[in-house]
């Protein structure tokens, strides 16, 4: 009797599997493709006869062993709305209002999942905001290890409605609602992407085994996550021990709080007020310490002070010196009352003992807040806390796991997000996508095109790719100093070489203190120009004005430009020119002075007297530059060198 149960069991639940059924894609509201073939899938019952009714067109074959059909309709001109029939002897499926236009596939990190309801003035976009031919579909977030054929039946066509714009991605939208406004025909948006998301989750394998740069460390990819979750922490030990195995006790943790411990050799975190998971410990559930040296002057010591900390929802323990002043739970920041005599003159150890975090409970250690929420203060002083250059340390010898987010191993989200999504027919591609990989910018070279060129294999398709260079954001500092995110975008400029891609620059408006600009409306206009010119065949100034050539004279340098449009101009009402430097023999680059003549610029330093290297824009975020044509884009930056960069020897692990 059980056996019979459970053949029963198998039988039903092979038959409930195996109903018939369309790809997620193919559902009510869905934009199809138009003037290309048209892919339409599904599963049935393995060996089943399939017919497909849509647009007119009749179309029969016959399930595999392992239950997929797949029909191919002949290509169709924009319009609708259709209705999409599929049936089998025993089943019938019926999908209606169906358009065909031009369907742009949206990818990339948080930029391109930054939502409408989160970008400037989306009271107003939302009160203008109804366009029934713009519709959007949205992948929802997954990662697994090998290439899925389906999304997990959560898809849906979302017709453009102000009830329902504010979730769609606003890059996207902005992007559809130009081109459906100069074309007046369907856009369909199939939105995939996945914040803090890195370039090398989006590839599949098979592109990395094929690859010079990755091709031996994709043959040791993890097959699952208990696999990937020992490679992680392996790279987070080797990053802050190195390649020395040290076994780590509770008597070695035990130390980390006594007096004059020296922490130096932690890992060195660039901003206090960030999840670990951007510090690079990724993914890290559990407990830790940070510890960060701080002087105090002579006057403070002999009195009472307080000790300011920003939130950190969670049981933290407070030692100075080695000596315990403080252990418990507080929402919000917090004050620490520290005895008289606590501090010495000089430098102090103040190490933080951080557990679990309650709340948020995703979130993994690290303070949240202000700098403001880290000082040192008396009745009569107060002291700022640095919060750049703490030093952190997980707690090993401790209970943890590892959070399964997008970047704990490679090809992850393409398996889920992407490979579900193939042959689906799309006209093209928009991306948005570098943040997570500015430690790597270098490798980017070679990871950008890799992903690209991967995609479009896949789809057997040489379809159009735009995509959108980092904005500013960070720092503006010197050529010397170096950019990680500089050289991020120099690695998306050199993938233009790369047929059918186009690129909308951005450094203008961004935010240099927030990594999520809200101005998502000229990014789309950006990126809906670049389509306007190269893939509808518009004449129109698309771009701004990219580095050409330069020629060096005595003491100065002439640097010439593709992309001028009417001519060159500079946004600076007194008509200077900023964000130029100048290097000499001696490689060290000087603040420049730059004009324009002839549509050329000329860039020259008193410091500097024969120049061999330029560099314009060369920092996280170059908030001075100002060379625009006169069509309001701005220039990309560039550098006239190919001087080794400061991200040249990070690699993917």
């Amino acid at each position: 009797m059980k056996k019979l149960l459970f053949f029963l069991c198998i039988f039903l639940g092979n038959k409930i599997f195996a109903q018939l059924k369309l790809a997620d894609l193919f559902c009510n509201h869905a934009v199809l493709q138009r003037n290309k073939n048209i892919p339409i899938w599904g599963w049935a019952n393995a060996s089943d006869k399939v017919t497909v009714l849509f647009a007119g067109q009749k179309l029969r074959t016959t399930a595999d062993k392992f239950g997929k059909w797949t029909v191919t309709c002949k290509p169709l001109v924009a319009g609708g709305p259709y209705t999409l029939q599929a049936s089998t002897k025993k089943n019938k499926i019926e999908v209606t209002d169906i358009l065909i236009g031009e369907v742009w596939l949206c990818s990339g990190q948080s930029n391109m999942e930054w939502q409408v309801k989160q970008a400037n003035n989306f009271t107003l976009e939302k009160q203008a905001a109804n366009y029934p031919f713009i519709r959007h579909f949205f992948v929802p977030h997954a990662s697994s290890f090998v290439p899925q054929n389906n999304i997990d039946n959560t898809g849906e066509w979302k017709i453009c409605t102000p009830q329902n714009v504010g979730d769609f991605t606003a890059v996207g939208y902005f992007f559809a609602k130009e081109l459906y406004q100069k074309l007046n025909i369907p856009i369909g948006l199939v939105h995939s992407s996945w914040g803090g998301s890195q370039i090398e989750s989006w590839i599949s394998k098979d592109a990395f085994l094929q690859s010079d740069e990755f091709a031996s460390i994709a043959k040791t990819f993890p097959t699952n996550w208990q696999e990937a979750d020992e490679k992680l922490e392996a790279s987070i030990q080797q990053k802050i021990f190195g390649t020395t195995p040290i076994v780590i006790t509770q008597d070695t943790e035990a130390a980390y709080v006594q007096p004059n411990y020296n922490f130096d050799k932690w890992h060195t975190s660039y901003n206090a007020l960030q999840q670990w998971d951007w510090l690079g410990i990724w993914a890290w559930r559990g407990n830790g310490f940070m510890a960060k040296k701080v002087t105090i002057p002579a006057n403070m010591v002999a009195t009472t002070t307080t000790l300011g900390l920003a939130n950190c929802y969670a049981n933290i323990e407070v030692y100075i010196n080695g000596k315990m002043l403080y252990n418990g739970v507080e929402k919000g920041p917090r004050t620490v009352s520290i005895p008289a005599n606590t501090w010495v003159v000089g430098q102090n150890n103040l190490v933080i003992k951080m557990n679990k975090m309650i709340e948020p409970a995703w979130y993994g250690v690290g303070f949240r807040g202000s700098p403001a929420d880290f000082f040192i203060s008396n009745n009569e002083y107060k002291i700022s806390i640095e919060t750049a250059n703490w030093k952190i340390m997980p707690a090993f010898a401790q209970a943890h796991s590892y959070a399964h987010l997008s970047n704990n191993a490679a090809t992850i989200i393409y398996n889920s997000m992407i490979a579900p999504l193939v042959p689906f027919a799309i006209k093209g591609c928009l991306w948005y996508q570098g943040e997570s990989n500015a430690g790597r910018s270098f490798q980017y070279r070679t990871a950008f095109p890799l992903m690209i060129n991967n995609w479009r294999n896949k789809w057997k398709d040489t379809f159009d790719f735009y995509y959108v260079q980092l904005a500013n954001y960070g720092t503006n500092q010197n050529s010397n100093i170096g950019s990680g995110w500089a050289e991020l975008r120099e690695a998306q400029t050199i993938t233009l070489a790369l047929p059918k891609t186009g690129m909308a620059v951005t450094i203008d408006i961004g935010n240099a203190n927030d990594i999520h600009p809200t101005n998502k409306q000229d990014v789309g206009k950006r990126l809906a120009a670049a389509a306007f010119a190269n893939t509808y065949g518009q004449q129109i100034v698309y771009s701004g004005p990219m580095y050409k050539n330069v020629i060096f004279t005595a003491d100065k340098a002439i640097v010439s430009f593709n992309n001028i449009g009417t001519g060159l101009v500079t946004n600076d009402k007194y008509g200077y020119i900023k964000g130029f430097e100048i290097a000499g023999t001696d490689s060290l680059f000087h603040y420049a002075n730059a004009v324009i003549k002839d549509n050329n610029v000329i860039v020259y330093s008193a410091l500097v007297t024969k120049p061999i290297a330029v560099r314009y824009a060369w920092a996280d975020a170059p908030d001075d530059a100002n060379l625009f044509n006169k069509e309001g884009l701005p220039t990309c930056p560039f550098r006239t060198d190919t001087w080794k960069g400061i991200t040249e020897n990070e690699k993917f692990k």
